[in-house]
């Protein structure tokens, strides 16, 4: 018999390969989805305002259903392990902060900071390895009140994805949606032909 498989695996496969950063973007999607109720968006009815662009993220996407081509993840570059979710219909927001590996498992963080910085010893790579299924299973099942801060907030939902016409770049001939388009002498450009924009003609 086929067994569909759990969101954790699809986590996984889509990931490719099991971490500690998967665990913390998987565990932080699941509650939040559990406080707002939600089920996975297979359009726009959910949005996830992503603070960090690490593992975890694919994770988020995977349990949400929210992505970048549907326009409902948005991304903003702060480096921090936050994400914000909201449901569309009720206006429902939850900003969640996965809390700090030195917090939530010190040894573990210590251990994997000398190994990062070069000052790892071979013992300290065994055990990092041998720790890291027992963190990743904490981090899965234990409780979120040790592993996470949960804030409701008020959240401007931004509006749904929109459809543009394309313009034709006059330089590389390449096909570009028009409000990302610029215009060089009279013309539409994408953005990477707009940053050649000599002031002298070749030759004169």
């Amino acid at each position: 018999m086929c067994r569909e498989k759990t969101d954790w695996e699809k986590a996984m496969e889509f990931h490719g390969h099991i971490c500690v950063g998967l665990a913390r973007g998987y565990r932080a999607a699941k509650v939040g989805m559990e406080i707002l109720d939600a089920h996975r968006s297979p359009d726009e009815e959910l949005v996830v305002i992503a603070e960090t662009d690490n593992c975890g993220l694919d994770a988020v996407q995977v349990v949400t259903g929210c992505t970048m081509g549907k326009g409902n993840l948005i991304f903003q570059d702060y480096g921090k392990n936050a994400y914000t979710f909201g449901r569309r219909d009720t206006g429902k927001a939850v900003r969640i902060t996965v809390k700090s590996l030195g917090e939530s498992f010190p040894e573990f963080a210590a251990i994997r900071d000398r190994v990062h910085g070069g000052k790892g010893t071979p013992e300290d790579k065994e055990k990092i390895k041998k720790m890291q299924m027992g963190v990743i299973t904490e981090l899965l099942q234990g409780s979120h009140d040790d592993l996470l801060q949960v804030q409701d907030v008020q959240l401007d939902l931004p509006e749904k994805a929109r459809i543009f016409q394309s313009v034709t770049c006059a330089r590389c001939g390449e096909s570009v949606m028009e409000p990302r388009a610029r215009v060089r002498g009279g013309e539409y450009v994408c953005i990477p032909c707009s940053d050649y924009y000599p002031s002298r003609i070749a030759g004169a």
